[in-house]
């Protein structure tokens, strides 16, 4: 089964000022620690991100923005461009915003995947971007973004998956999972 990374890098980063794929923590980008938690169990890994950011990534990762039909248009539409860029058995995603992740948490969430979607949740909150595609779901992305639909788990739920608790994947699910929207969010990591 070919397996393929998604790293959304696309989003407009209101909360935290400027893009948060080049914010730094410890030294490295937080989109470095999203690529290296992909890279153990991904073939390839397609970076999406916005048309103005697109050449701040370094040569040697494959960059891509939106489809034009689906531009703009959130986290399904970077899931969807990255499915028609690259075909795959799966995909696995995870968003640019999350530095405390780890490529053992990733690499045990795509250990349980069944289903069509397999995704994260933490004491209740669910993480529908740390998760797993099956390639069969791209019609049912298309056919909401046609309809003006842009949520993740809209799509979702008209799928055969599972929410899979986070204290399976890790000991610190309350860190690991933790999306970071503003500078000083990362000090309480």
């Amino acid at each position: 089964m070919k397996t393929v990374g998604v790293l959304l890098a696309g989003g407009q980063s209101r909360r935290f000022g400027s893009p948060k794929a080049f914010a730094l923590h410890k030294g490295h980008s937080f989109y470095h620690y999203s690529l290296e938690a992909l890279q153990p169990i991904c073939e390839e890994i397609v970076v999406v991100a916005r048309p103005e950011y697109r050449e701040q990534f370094p040569d040697c990762v494959h960059v891509t923005t939106d489809l034009e039909a689906v531009s703009g248009m959130g986290p399904l539409a970077g899931i969807l461009s990255a499915m028609e860029l690259v075909q795959a058995d799966r995909y696995v995603v995870l968003p640019c915003d999350m530095p405390f992740m780890e490529a053992g948490i990733m690499k045990r969430l795509l250990a349980l995947h069944h289903g069509d979607i397999s995704s994260v949740t933490v004491e209740g909150k669910r993480h529908p971007l740390v998760s797993v595609w099956s390639a069969n779901v791209k019609p049912t992305i298309k056919q909401a973004l046609r309809d003006g639909n842009r949520r993740v788990m809209h799509v979702q739920a008209q799928h055969e998956g599972r929410w899979i608790e986070g204290d399976l994947l890790t000991d610190t699910p309350e860190i690991s999972f933790k999306n970071v929207n503003t500078p000083c969010e990362l000090g309480r990591g």
